[in-house]
């Protein structure tokens, strides 16, 4: 019996080690964006190949028609009220780049793989 209990331990062990051994792949990477008079700060956003992004977006201005933020041409949409950051999954980003713009399209922001 505490033969199959160490022999469980151990694989489990090594189940857990090497989930948790993976490189700069799949990493989490939440990115700070304010909406300001000057629009998306920052304008370009650069991360690694294969990371998961989220962009935590704060409209600080209400002199501005970013009301809410379009990701990839209409796929991700979110409103943006005044002070309250929320919350934009992108997912991993693997090559190229997303673009993002205001609801009017007036204003525009990248995140770019380098």
């Amino acid at each position: 019996m505490i033969r199959l209990m160490l022999v469980a331990a151990l694989i489990l062990g090594s189940a857990v080690a090497s989930g948790c051994a993976g490189g700069s792949e799949g990493r989490m990477k939440e990115i700070q964006v304010a909406v300001t008079d000057k629009g998306f700060e920052p304008k370009e956003i650069r991360v690694k190949k294969g990371e998961d992004v989220t962009l935590v977006v704060t409209r600080r201005s209400d002199q501005t028609c970013a009301t809410e933020i379009v990701v990839a041409g209409g796929k991700v949409r979110a409103a943006l009220p005044l002070n309250q950051p929320v919350r934009v999954a992108l997912g991993t980003i693997d090559a190229g780049g997303v673009k993002f713009a205001c609801g009017m399209g007036m204003l525009e922001g990248s995140v770019v793989v380098r």
